[in-house]
């Protein structure tokens, strides 16, 4: 058997999946793997410059960590609409209404993209400003501000390829935006040296041009998204026509979308917020920060994958009526990424160092990087059954909920405790909690991860997640604009007259 037949074996196409009948662990599998080496490709752009930039400088590596939990910040705020818009495509695709499926789909990819100019604007505008949150030493923050000001110019490129990715999965077709993917990530990992350190013809730019290598990857992964959503010859199809701004469908999508994109923030404001603790500490501790939370991302890139997966097939699920295989494949999924992530901690937790290692070798980093993942490692399973029933939570459309357990648990545990754990503000002196040290921060990680979990799993099992379907809602919503717009509703008038 040929290595290309072994490879294709590993993955289906979206007209060999059926989300909503069939083996649950199959069609879970088949969505989630290319999701996985989707999400992996898509740290490789971070990591990358994470690991050209060690070798550059200190500084440069500290100032994309400082820069990193912004990105995420951003993302957050526009990922909300291609949640919304992927939901939408699995409930309707469930549902069997393919036309109001491609309306979604082409109201959605407007409304991203616009969010994305608009987001990248006030970035550039401001990123100054907001990075002087941080306190950093003046050499990173100089840095930081440089890189950040061309990743916000490349946001509308980032958003764009995002919503691509959103609505092919909710149509069941993860491989394509994975082979799209491949592409573009080799070609950020061959600029990215060039421009850093000024190759040949190449200028040395240093961090800024491990920005523009990434805006550049992503821009042609963009327009290649956007192309094949155009033919339509895989997935779901969108239309010119379809994406002139509807602001009453705008309503449905918000509706939706910004409960996500406050999930995703909460996420990302935790992130930033420990920031600004961390960088109470020296300039390697916030090194080891950021390499640490660059490889917390890449290992939780299989629990995403599930996440994703979970949310299409809940999305598909509701659209035909199918709860019992809703309660089904969340509870699956829950199991599996609590092993899966469990034997993955075990990995780090051994190997922390060596880990920390591959993107800077300086002691004080190192030591600290690795005493981060330690705390964290043995939590891993934990953050697995978060996501899972996160996905869930999604695909139903209780967008709020999966937020408010973000929001709440994230925000309100996390956040607290790593400051008065790392500035020596407990009353008593019992384990590290008698000194000022940032493992309080390490430890603030790995306690909210497990609680998250916990009210998660707790809140899909006493039924929270049930509702009414949004296919109902959006049927009797809808402007009119969706069907007389639709080519497939021209198709079905033809054949009437």
């Amino acid at each position: 058997m040929s290595i290309s037949t072994r490879l294709s074996g590993l993955f289906r196409d979206q007209s060999e999946l059926d989300l909503t009948s069939g083996s649950i662990p199959k069609s879970l599998f088949f969505l989630s793997f290319p999701i996985v080496i989707t999400n992996l490709l898509q740290v490789g752009y971070n990591l990358a410059d994470t690991f050209w930039l060690g070798r550059y400088s200190t500084e440069a590596l500290a100032a994309i960590s400082l820069g990193f939990p912004l990105v995420y910040l951003f993302i957050s705020l526009g990922l909300g609409l291609t949640v919304a818009g992927s939901v939408l495509v699995a409930q309707h695709t469930g549902a069997d209404q393919s036309e109001r499926a491609e309306y979604a789909a082409s109201q959605t990819v407007i409304f991203t993209l616009l969010a994305g100019v608009g987001l990248g604007t006030l970035g550039f505008n401001f990123v100054e400003e907001l990075l002087q949150v941080f306190a950093a030493e003046a050499t990173v923050l100089t840095l930081a501000v440089n890189y950040m000001e061309i990743i916000s110019l490349g946001l509308p490129f980032l958003f764009g390829f995002t919503v691509f990715i959103a609505l092919m999965r909710g149509a069941g077709d993860t491989v394509t935006p994975m082979l799209v993917m491949l592409g573009t990530v080799i070609l950020n990992v061959a600029l990215d040296p060039l421009l850093i350190f000024g190759v040949g013809p190449f200028p040395r730019l240093g961090v800024e041009g491990a920005a523009i290598a990434t805006v550049l990857a992503r821009g042609s992964a963009m327009v290649v998204g956007l192309w094949l959503m155009l033919r339509g010859s895989h997935g779901i199809q969108i239309y010119f026509r379809q994406m002139v701004p509807d602001l009453g469908y705008s309503k449905k999508l918000l509706r939706i979308g910004i409960p996500a994109s406050i999930e995703n923030t909460g996420r990302a404001i935790s992130v930033n917020a420990v920031l600004i603790i961390v960088t109470l500490f020296s300039t390697s501790v916030v090194a080891a920060f950021g390499v640490g939370i660059r490889v917390f991302s890449m290992v939780f890139m299989p629990a995403i994958a599930i996440d994703r997966g979970v949310e299409a097939m809940t999305g598909q699920n509701i659209g035909a009526g199918r709860d019992d295989r809703v309660v089904a494949t969340n509870r699956f999924a829950a199991r599996v990424s609590l092993v899966l992530l469990s034997g993955i901690g075990v990995i780090t937790f051994l190997f922390a160092p060596d880990i920390i290692r591959l993107f800077d070798s300086t002691p004080a980093v190192v030591a600290e990087g690795a005493t981060f993942l330690r705390w964290i490692a043995p939590t891993f399973g934990f953050v697995g059954v978060l996501r899972a029933y996160s996905g869930g939570f999604r695909g139903a459309g209780k967008t709020l909920t999966a937020a408010a357990i973000a929001v709440l648990l994230f925000g309100f545990i996390r956040l607290p405790i790593a400051y008065v754990a790392s500035q020596n503000l407990v009353p008593v002196d019992i384990w590290f909690f008698g000194s000022r040290t940032p493992s309080g921060i390490w430890f603030a990680f790995a306690f909210s991860g497990i609680i998250a979990a916990i009210v998660a799993a707790g809140w899909f099992e006493l039924g929270k997640w049930r509702g009414v379907e949004l296919t109902q809602k959006l049927d009797e919503e809808t402007s009119d604009r969706a069907n007389e717009d639709s080519p497939v509703a021209d198709r079905e008038q033809q054949n009437r007259a």
